[in-house]
C-alpha cells in the first residue's frame, strides 16, 4: 500500500468517524425532542443533519478514490449501493425534521395551519379580508375533528425513529463489509 493510499484510507476512516457518529446521533435523538416539543433543539438537530449529511459525501468520494476503479468486487458494489440508499433515507429524514420543526412552531404559536390556496385566491380576486375569513370555515368544515400540528408532528416522530434506525443499521452493515473484506 503506497503512502497516498494510506493517507486516503486515514481520511476515509476519519470522515466516517467524525461525520457518521454525529449524524447518527442527531437523527436518532430528534424524535425525543419532538416528543418534548422543544423546537429550538429540533431545529438544531435538523441543521446538524444537513451539515453532517453533506460531509458524509466525503466518505463516499474518498472511498471511490480508494477503490481505484476496481468496482467489480461484490462487497464494494454492495457497500456503495447501501451508502446511496442511506443518503436517500437521510434526505427523507431531513425533510421530516424540517416539517416536524415547522409543525411544532405552529402548535406552539397556538395557530392551526391555514389552508394556503383559499386565502391567496380570495386576495388575488380583489375580495376583502372579511369575505376571505368567511370562506375559511367552509374550506375546513369537511373534517369531523381538526388535527393539531402537534399530532401531525407525532407522525413525523415515528417515521424519523424508524428511518434513523434503518440508516444506523446500514452504516453497521457497511462497516462489517469494510472490515471483513478490506
Amino acid at each position: 500500500m503506497s503512502t497516498s493510499d494510506r493517507i486516503l484510507l486515514l481520511l476515509h476512516i476519519g470522515f466516517a468517524i467524525f461525520t457518521l457518529g454525529p449524524l447518527t446521533a442527531a437523527t436518532m435523538s430528534t424524535p425525543r425532542y419532538i416528543r418534548k416539543r422543544d423546537v429550538v433543539v429540533v431545529r438544531y438537530l435538523h441543521r446538524t443533519t444537513q451539515i453532517y449529511g453533506i460531509g458524509s459525501l466525503g466518505i463516499f468520494l474518498i472511498g471511490l478514490g480508494l477503490a481505484k476503479g476496481d468496482l467489480a468486487e461484490v462487497w464494494l458494489t454492495v457497500s456503495m449501493t447501501l451508502f446511496v440508499v442511506a443518503l436517500v433515507l437521510l434526505l427523507i429524514i431531513e425533510r421530516d425534521q424540517r416539517k416536524a420543526a415547522h409543525l411544532l412552531e405552529v402548535a406552539a404559536a397556538g395557530a392551526k395551519p391555514a389552508a394556503v390556496p383559499a386565502r391567496p385566491a380570495a386576495e388575488e380576486a380583489g375580495e376583502g379580508a372579511a369575505e376571505a375569513k368567511a370562506e375559511e370555515p367552509a374550506a375546513g368544515g369537511a373534517t369531523a375533528e381538526p388535527v393539531t400540528a402537534g399530532e401531525i408532528a407525532q407522525v413525523e416522530r415515528g417515521r424519523l425513529a424508524a428511518m434513523s434506525g434503518v440508516v444506523a443499521l446500514i452504516w453497521l452493515v457497511i462497516l462489517v463489509l469494510m472490515v471483513w473484506n478490506g
